[in-house]
């Protein structure tokens, strides 16, 4: 039997054609974190599948259209090769692509717009790498979040741009169709478990959710284990701590911990039980910044996307394998070396502070 996947690399190295398909299915497929063209293929054809079946198919068109554009924008920048192969550049377009026509009404500004967000989510990543490399952490999603706060945001000051499913900006206040009860239902549980992969696409779909992890499991078991995990981790705790229903039934609670429980359960770190405690630990916390920034951002009349992913990422990405803090320990004379050691005492007795 023909090796499949070395058939698709010889086609890949042999045409250029193919090989534009290929960077953009990877492209697809690193929304979370999978460098596979059959991954994002999955996941191009979870969200048609969700956005036919809500008639909305001007979400997939713009997927499609921004990942498009924005690996030919990174082509036109002559990225670095290697990161443009793996589809780094096209991930964060696809999102962009997803979110526009998901919150303003298509129409011909709403296409200008998505263009120009996913050109300029190239632009963006380029710029939040070059910040992050600084202490050793990747951009994640956090160029789409950027990008997209700013398109939706601009909506409110242009009149041919139509706020379609953002609703009025409001202040904070207390949910009221919070779970009082818990009564188990499974059908509905099940449904609101699948839809939390789904809705990292902004996807309302459970069967779009089984697409999503069928695509993970195409490159690796890892990591749709540990997409299935966040979900149903977020489900649990947001039913525990009274978090809207239609909010947990539609998946809204599931989609950044899905994207956190991955990257810090198998990306990032290599998997063990260890690990596996840390990332369920970012995972559950994840939750709770979703409602922190759901009611922070509740003002704009904005949504958080996957930044509640980002940010708690970043923090349990940053302690590395140290896990070791900066000393709290007197400091004589306020001096310290750079290696964090106290400076050797003089012979009289006294600290060293540089000066003779």
């Amino acid at each position: 039997m023909p090796d499949t996947s070395s058939a698709w690399t010889r086609l890949v190295e042999g045409n250029a054609v193919v090989r534009f398909v290929d960077i953009n299915l990877r492209g697809a497929g690193q929304v979370i974190f999978q460098n596979n063209p059959l991954t994002g293929l999955f996941f191009l054809a979870a969200i048609g599948w969700g956005a036919l079946k809500a008639d909305q198919p001007a979400v997939i068109i713009g997927a499609v259209v921004a990942l498009l554009v924005a690996t030919i924008t990174a082509m036109l920048l002559d990225v670095d090769e290697a990161s443009l192969r793996q589809g780094l550049f096209g991930f964060n377009g696809v999102l962009v692509g997803a979110a526009v026509p998901t919150f303003l009404v298509a129409n011909a500004s709403m296409w200008l717009i998505l263009a120009i967000g996913a050109a300029v989510s190239t632009v963006v990543m380029l710029a939040v790498s070059n910040v992050m490399k600084t202490w050793g952490a990747p951009a994640l999603t956090f160029p789409f979040v950027l990008t997209t706060w700013f398109l939706v945001l601009g909506a409110y000051s242009f009149g041919h741009l139509l706020i379609g499913s953002m609703g009025q900006p409001v202040l904070p206040h207390p949910v009221t169709d919070a779970v009082t009860g818990f009564r188990p239902k499974i059908w509905p549980l099940a449904e609101a478990w699948l839809k939390g992969p789904a809705q990292v696409f902004l996807i309302n779909n459970a069967v779009s959710g089984i697409l999503v992890v069928l695509g993970l499991l195409a490159s690796s078991a890892w990591a749709a284990l540990f997409a299935l995990i966040g979900s149903g981790v977020a489900l649990l705790i947001s039913l525990w701590l009274g978090a809207s229903l239609a909010s947990i039934e539609a998946g809204l609670f599931g989609f950044s911990p899905v994207l956190t429980a991955v990257g810090l359960g198998c990306v990032f770190y290599p998997p063990s039980w260890r690990v596996t405690l840390f990332a369920l630990l970012g995972t559950v916390f994840t939750v709770i910044v979703q409602g922190a920034m759901d009611a922070s951002l509740a003002p704009l009349g904005i949504p958080t996307f996957t930044a509640p992913f980002v940010f708690v990422t970043w923090l349990f990405l940053l302690p590395k394998a140290k896990l070791q803090p900066h000393p709290h320990a007197p400091i004589e004379n306020g001096v310290m070396t750079k290696d964090g050691a106290q400076p050797a005492a003089h012979p009289s007795g006294t600290a060293s502070d540089g000066r003779s």
